[in-house]
């Protein structure tokens, strides 16, 4: 097996909500999308929504889950100011603020915001990851 994330599905409440939430902070849906399921190119993977009974019903799982699902969603930065940015871009598109931007333990700087489904998103500016010019992330070796 090759190591590499192709695309992320999401389990949305709500399809359109949710597409629409993302589309109002600025991102494109692909050609791909249909309506039945949303797709948006993020640098060299894919973000997919799609809704969560159907989801669910396709990997033969429950459909509720309860509390904190132990994944987090990154979010990568070029710089502090546009992990504020970003921040202040999702909470007027109608995202929840879970934990205000504040420097971090390991030298960065992060927050995190939960979307319309509740799935917690990470924005952060790490110092010791690169973004490349269409926001890849290049781990050290």
């Amino acid at each position: 097996m090759e190591q590499r994330i192709s695309i992320l599905t999401l389990g949305v409440k709500d399809l359109k909500q949710s597409t629409a939430f993302f589309e109002r902070l600025g991102w494109r849906k692909s050609n791909a999308s249909n309506e039945a399921i949303t797709f948006f190119q993020t640098g060299g993977m894919a973000l997919a929504l799609y809704p969560r009974a159907e989801l669910a019903k396709d990997a033969r799982a429950e459909t509720e889950g309860t509390g904190f699902s132990g994944m987090t969603i990154a979010y990568n930065a070029r710089s502090r100011q546009e992990v504020d940015a970003v921040l202040g871009a999702v909470k007027a598109a109608g995202a929840k603020i879970l934990k205000p931007a504040e420097d971090a333990f390991w030298g960065g700087y992060s927050g995190y915001f939960a979307d319309m489904d509740g799935y917690a998103w990470e924005v952060a500016w790490n110092p010791h990851f690169q973004l490349a010019e269409d926001g890849s992330i290049h781990l050290p070796d």
